[in-house]
């Protein structure tokens, strides 16, 4: 199918999800005369352009206090482009870890030409996005006990399973970035993040700029773990400077 025609399928796809709320990928798989990976594929793209939300089995429309609110607008612009930035940094063959949040969950589109990848994920939106590519990355999930703050697995189990493996990198998101520490969390259940970090030979950060400064109470990651911070480019100088004195590389998206 020619770009144009995937174009034209996905603004129809989004005027139906507009004016119904809600579309299941069978009914547009159905109507499209296309497959349900094709249509998976679709709304992942719409999702990353902010467009709509993903749910199980299909989509719906995105709140109207989202709609309404011109920083959430610019915020998925922002998150693709750390995305991308940060999947440069994988390699074919690579083991990696996606760690939950929507930072993370947006490098999945970036990974579809990537061969030979092993992908660890505790959240279940990151899995459901892995099967929707075509190069069928091998997925794997730690299970444990079910966190709804973070929408993701935590927890004794999840760490005994993560412990197990050995992993090229992990990909985690920050609710903020203290600029002395490290990266810090509004959530308490940090002891998965910490085993994720000690299990893979590299960590990447993926945080948005107007982020880095805020200090959390809860310390997740310290510097001496992290080794690249991943951000747009409304880092300044003298804060990207600071950063780069704990030896972490910080890559700034355009």
């Amino acid at each position: 199918m020619t770009k144009r025609n995937t174009q034209q399928r996905r603004h129809t796809i989004l005027q139906q999800v507009n004016e119904l709320g809600e579309v299941s990928v069978e009914q547009l798989a159905e109507q499209f005369a296309t497959s349900e990976v094709t249509i998976r594929k679709d709304l992942t793209a719409l999702e990353q352009s902010g467009l709509l939300l993903r749910r199980y089995g299909g989509a719906m429309a995105l709140p109207q206090e989202i709609v309404a609110n011109s920083d959430e607008k610019l915020d998925p612009i922002r998150k693709m482009q750390i995305a991308k930035a940060a999947a440069d940094l994988i390699k074919d063959h690579n083991r990696i870890i996606i760690d939950s949040g929507r930072t993370t969950a947006a490098m999945i589109p970036e990974l579809s030409h990537k061969r030979g990848l092993v992908v660890m994920t505790n959240a279940i939106n990151v899995a459901n996005r892995l099967l929707s590519l075509e190069n069928e990355p091998t997925l794997l999930m730690p299970g444990g006990t079910w966190d709804p703050h973070s929408e993701s697995f935590q927890g004794q189990v999840a760490e005994q399973v993560v412990r197990s493996y050995d992993f090229d990198q992990l990909f985690i998101g920050a609710d903020g970035i203290d600029i002395d520490r490290g990266t810090t969390t509004f959530n308490e259940l940090i002891g998965l993040s910490r085993v994720m970090a000690d299990s893979a030979r590299e960590v990447i950060v993926l945080v948005e700029s107007n982020k880095i400064g805020k200090k959390i109470p809860n310390l997740e990651i310290p510097w001496q773990q992290v080794d690249y911070l991943v951000t747009d480019d409304g880092l300044d100088d003298n804060t990207k400077r600071a950063i780069e004195q704990h030896h972490v590389t910080v890559i700034c998206a355009k």
